[in-house]
């Protein structure tokens, strides 16, 4: 996912081990098709310093000519992984992810660096309540943190809320349903359209949804938003306003475009 920062005052970030952030060549070890306009690809880097649930990294791709672009996408991969993945949606007029997600195949070459961020990370040693929402590919980082959530076979409260367009445009989703139970409890808004027989959400993120989805803003939860900006926006001032502490609401959300904004 293309990806931005962004923290509201007074979040406490999780304590991230500084390496120096060095451009190092990536190698494509597998490609793995999530939706029609999405893939993950899973990364050979040699000497990868290692990262937290939720960080990013630069990728540069170099043509020919000497022209480059650098985009930044969020880690999907638990940290505990033997691969670094990165799920790339195609941006329809995008000047890198139609490559990645088009062209690139296993053997191929380029270069990133990182891991990058602080503020939006989260390790099972910070405990919880746990609230994830997700807006689209907002999903990337999330799955981050729900799959090292899982390998290190924690029961930590956590509630992540899904929205999506349809149920084509959930990434993950044969994936998904394994990480019940154990704590765990997983809802899904269709905002466009659902399919025959769907008893989940259909519409976009509201109070009563996040009412429903829990936890009660009393048991102090860290909460984690990502996807695009109107979506961020909205589920950030509606946990404000029910009672969720501010400094515990910690977001991310989609540059312009599609790119990474700086």
């Amino acid at each position: 996912m293309d990806r931005t920062d962004a923290e509201r005052p007074g979040a406490p970030p999780l304590e991230v081990k500084r390496t120096p952030i060095v451009w190092r060549a990536a190698t494509v070890a597998k490609l793995i098709e999530e939706t029609t306009h999405a893939k993950t690809i899973v990364l050979d880097v040699p000497d990868w310093p290692g990262h937290v649930a939720g960080q990013h990294v630069d990728v540069r791709l170099t043509a020919e000519d000497g022209y480059q672009a650098e985009r930044s996408y969020s880690i999907a991969s638990a940290p505990e992984d033997a691969g670094l993945a990165l799920t790339i949606e195609r941006i329809a007029d995008g000047e890198v992810s139609p490559y990645l997600t088009d062209t690139l195949a296993p053997g191929d070459q380029f270069e990133l660096r990182g891991p990058i961020g602080g503020p939006f990370t989260w390790s099972v040693d910070r405990g919880g309540p746990l609230l994830l929402l997700a807006g689209g590919s907002g999903l990337v980082p999330l799955m981050a943190m729900l799959r090292h959530r899982a390998v290190r076979h924690s029961s930590v409260d956590t509630r992540v809320l899904v929205s999506a367009r349809s149920w084509d445009d959930v990434l993950y989703a044969d994936e998904l349903p394994a990480f019940g139970g154990e704590g765990l409890q997983l809802r899904y808004t269709l905002t466009r359209g659902q399919p025959r027989g769907w008893a989940g959400w259909t519409r976009r993120v509201d109070a009563e949804m996040l009412v429903a989805l829990g936890p009660d803003p009393a048991q102090r939860p860290l909460a984690f938003v990502c996807g695009p900006t109107p979506f961020v926006e909205r589920a950030a001032d509606l946990l404000v306003e029910l009672g969720h502490r501010p400094g515990a609401i910690h977001t991310e959300r989609f540059g312009p475009t599609g790119g990474a904004v700086k």
